[in-house]
């Protein structure tokens, strides 16, 4: 059997993009992927599913409709399904998501 072990801190240097989530491994039903932020994403809501936001480095701002939450190194956030939320970060910032594996 085939072991792997992912360092989510190699995969971050392996591109330079900014908004654009790489998949780096699968859980069930499940995706694990990686992205750098840095500036506005426009509003959205994810409609069939919740979200998580999980900060590996620098802090991000998720806006929301009512109010505003700060994300820092370490920390993590579940934005529950159908919230409208807008990501933003105003340094680069390095994000793994957890969402469901696209269908």
């Amino acid at each position: 059997m085939h072991y792997q072990i992912i360092k989510p801190t190699e995969e971050l240097n392996k591109f330079d993009d900014y908004w654009s989530p790489k998949h780096i491994g699968d859980m069930n039903d499940y995706q694990f992927k990686l992205v750098k932020m840095l500036g506005e994403y426009e509003w959205h809501a994810h409609e069939e599913t919740d979200k998580v936001f999980f900060v590996l480095e620098g802090e991000m701002i998720i806006d929301l409709r009512d109010g505003q939450v700060r994300i820092a190194k370490g920390e993590m956030f579940i934005v529950s399904k159908g919230l409208e939320i807008k990501p933003s970060a105003e340094n680069e910032c390095h994000i793994m998501l957890l969402e469901p594996k696209e269908q």
